[in-house]
């Protein structure tokens, strides 16, 4: 294989993987039930990847418009493909999730407010709701006496806290909590199952960037393991106050 930049290894060990983290379709089906989505409303999943939570909505809401935001080239063209099947109701494109504008009956980011930050992040969208809309959104979360493994796991994410501290920096945005639920536990284990596969079928010929970037996705996948019970995200629903 030829010698590839740090950033395209990266998206090589993640792309063909049936998703980028953690979660289940249950999840986003819980989500749009506490949310109250209207069966025929409007939605956007914002930060879409490849687009596993997209084909959910879709099938959760079948007659409701959906819009899904990626700045990958490479996840756009994989979730456009992927929802091919819904046709025009399902719309997926290439651009910033920041600048999205609605208005929206829920804006689904599993994963979207992740390096914007919670509250930065739910302040840019409430322009994008519509009246009684919803944000749902998960969060790294430490559970209560987190064990020197789980820190270890969380360690280059300096921004995680407990759920108290991501309820706070809701409450900051300007957001109530609508409901709250736990992915922990065998949404993590189906990911990094997923992840170990590509990682073996890529390593005989990786070399460089890539073998980089297969040993530190090796190495987190061995973190996991020493605290699976302890490691989580807060899935949360909110709406503005």
């Amino acid at each position: 294989m030829d010698e590839v930049t740090p950033d395209e290894a990266f998206l090589t060990v993640y792309s063909d993987l049936a998703r980028e983290g953690p979660g289940m379709p249950a999840d986003v089906a819980w989500a749009l039930y506490v949310a109250g989505t209207p069966t025929a409303g409007r939605i956007m999943d914002a930060g879409c990847g490849s687009g596993a939570d997209t084909v959910t909505l879709a099938k959760e809401r079948p007659a409701a418009q959906i819009e899904a935001v990626e700045q990958i080239g490479q996840y756009v063209a994989a979730a456009q493909k992927r929802c091919a099947p819904f046709g025009a109701r399902v719309q997926v494109r290439q651009g910033d999730m920041a600048q999205i504008t609605g208005p929206y009956d829920l804006l689904w980011g599993a994963g979207a407010l992740y390096f914007r930050g919670v509250t930065e992040g739910l302040r840019q969208g409430r322009d994008a709701l519509a009246p009684g809309g919803a944000v749902a959104f998960s969060e790294a979360c430490l559970l209560p006496n987190p064990s020197a493994n789980a820190l270890a796991f969380w360690s280059q994410y300096p921004q995680v806290t407990n759920a108290e501290g991501i309820r706070a920096r809701v409450a900051a945005a300007g957001y109530r909590s609508l409901g709250e639920r736990m992915v922990i536990g065998a949404p993590w284990e189906a990911y990094y199952t997923s992840m170990s596969a590509r990682i073996a079928a890529l390593r005989p010929t990786a070399h460089g960037s890539l073998r980089d970037a297969l040993d530190e996705a090796e190495a987190e996948i061995t973190r996991w393991k020493a605290a699976p019970s302890e490691i989580a995200y807060l899935l949360m629903v909110v709406a503005p106050e």
